[in-house]
């Protein structure tokens, strides 16, 4: 089973790692470095080897650890944020070209399907969007004046394929569901197959920008004239972070004892919102529902999460069993819209995808596609609409980025007593907290077999002090999405760099 950035085991995960076709060598110089083994990466890697770019892939765990191995897999058009919202900061003709990128993402999603013959579950589906009082109504009437006015074949229905009262609702077609990794793993296949070269289990420790950027990764030096970051939020310190918010979203896949699975994709209105769809896998259908978004790291309590969650669920649906449950991140974007081009204050051959709020399956193929003819140098009608260079430099920040270059080297240092921590923290296993001890916080958790574990709580990425995730088991940091184990290795970035572990030692071993 392949491995993800959480403790939670997805619907997607139950299958094997992927298995290369090839290895990747030590001293070829490539076109292409695409840094990130999701959807996105894969997607992107396929397009430049289709277009005669020479490319290598590079993931840090497997193929599929990050949020395309959480997520919940629908493909949009009807986007999370409303055209009213697009119209309002990009124009009416900026929100007719989104609509029409997500439209012409999905539509390449199905034809890969159908030149590969990939066995992902897709389907086409129609999506459900409905509100439940007078104020949701009248957001909704708007909604559909707008979705109307870019293009959408939305319309007013009576109904909705859900047990859930309703007031007014509407309906878009051609919208798609599918097994994402089963997808991810056959573009990967089709890449491999075209001379394309994945490393796995090889994060990047170093990376020198230049005319042929130098990338340091899993033991091996890579040369590449083009770097793309898939990584879902770029590493190390940069403008986008001051322009993304990390998320969390909470879902469960359930069987129903009366076998009423819903068709099509659903929202409610509410903020933050309910979903809904079901998949068939492996001959096995299953009610996959999803919602309780919260900030990373501004939840006490991420185990009420999934609770609330249940609550919801079973209060409309006949659940027969709770198959799967698990949680996922992803960024919001401060104006709506994704950043999808040149990395800003980089050097013109080093690129970023990031920000794609939570249509990740479709932003992330709208994202191949303009980084395909970035680098191809073809022209590309979406490349300004989504290009970074929209988030200009603030003042100062070059200084800033400086200052907390060195956040990673402010190390705790010594060792501290385990009796004392322990009983100034009392925790019961699979609780955290981070606690004073002798003028120095310490990041303290404990594991389901008793074991006390101490790291710093000072993300290595620009300093925050990270938050324990009772769910997740992880410290995750509040300011940038950083997640980390509770032994502090890197889960999520944008951090690179491990947080420090903090040596304890019990009375005997200290007076021996």
């Amino acid at each position: 089973m392949i491995a993800r950035d959480g403790s939670f085991v997805s619907l997607w995960q139950e299958m094997p790692v992927y298995g290369s076709l090839h290895r990747a060598q030590q001293d070829t110089s490539y076109d292409v470095a695409i840094v990130g083994g999701g959807i996105t990466g894969i997607t992107t890697a396929l397009l430049l080897q289709q277009a005669g770019k020479r490319c290598i892939l590079v993931e840090a765990e497997n193929l599929g650890f990050g949020t395309t191995g959480g997520t919940t897999a629908h493909l949009n058009t009807l986007l999370d944020t409303p055209y009213t919202t697009i119209i309002q900061n990009f124009g009416t003709s900026g929100a007719q070209s989104v609509a029409r990128a997500a439209r012409e993402a999905v539509d390449l999603i199905q034809r890969h399907v159908s030149t590969y013959g990939i066995d992902c579950g897709f389907e086409e589906a129609a999506a459900y969007l409905f509100s439940q009082d007078e104020k949701q109504s009248k957001e909704l009437q708007d909604i559909f004046d707008a979705s109307r006015t870019v293009g959408l074949a939305i319309q007013y229905t009576d109904s909705i394929p859900l047990p859930i009262p309703m007031q007014k609702a509407v309906r878009v077609e051609r919208q798609g569901k599918f097994h994402p990794l089963r997808y991810v793993h056959a573009l990967a296949h089709a890449f491999e197959a075209l001379g394309g070269a994945i490393l796995q289990y090889a994060p990047v420790t170093k990376v020198t920008e230049g005319d042929v950027v130098l990338i340091d990764a899993g033991g091996k030096s890579i040369r590449a004239h083009n770097l793309v970051y898939a990584t879902h939020t770029p590493p190390g310190i940069n403008l986008l972070h001051l322009r993304l918010a990390p998320w969390r979203s909470y879902a469960m896949a359930v069987t129903l004892a009366d076998g009423k699975y819903p068709e099509g994709l659903c929202y409610d209105m509410y903020d933050p919102y309910h979903y809904y769809r079901t998949q068939v896998v492996d001959g096995k259908s299953y009610l996959i529902a999803g919602g309780e978004d919260h900030k990373t790291g501004h939840e006490e309590n991420t185990e009420k999460r999934f609770r609330t969650l249940e609550a919801h669920v079973r209060k409309y649906f006949a659940v027969e069993s709770i198959a799967y449950q698990w949680s996922s991140q992803y960024f919001e974007p401060v104006d709506g819209l994704p950043y999808i081009g040149n990395l800003p204050m980089h050097g013109n051959n080093i690129y970023v995808a990031t920000g794609y709020g939570g249509n990740g399956m479709t932003y992330s193929t709208v994202a191949a596609g303009i980084l395909r003819d970035l680098i191809t140098k073809q022209e590309n009608v979406y490349q300004e609409l989504f290009s970074p260079s929209r988030i200009k430099p603030v003042a100062g920040f070059t200084s800033f980025m400086q200052n907390n270059l060195d956040v990673a080297k402010n190390l705790i240092g010594g060792w501290f007593s385990s009796e004392a921590l322990q009983d100034l923290a009392n925790l019961a296993p699979g609780e955290g907290k981070v606690v004073e001890y002798e003028g120095k916080s310490i990041a303290l958790s404990r594991d389901s077999e008793g074991a006390l574990h101490a790291v710093s709580p000072t993300c290595t990425h620009m300093g925050c002090h990270v938050a324990w995730n009772l769910a997740e088991q992880s410290w995750d940091c509040p300011c940038h999405g950083a997640r980390y184990s509770p032994d502090g290795k890197v889960l999520t970035g944008p951090a690179s760099a491990d947080l420090e572990v903090v040596s304890l030692r019990s009375a005997v071993e200290s007076n021996s």
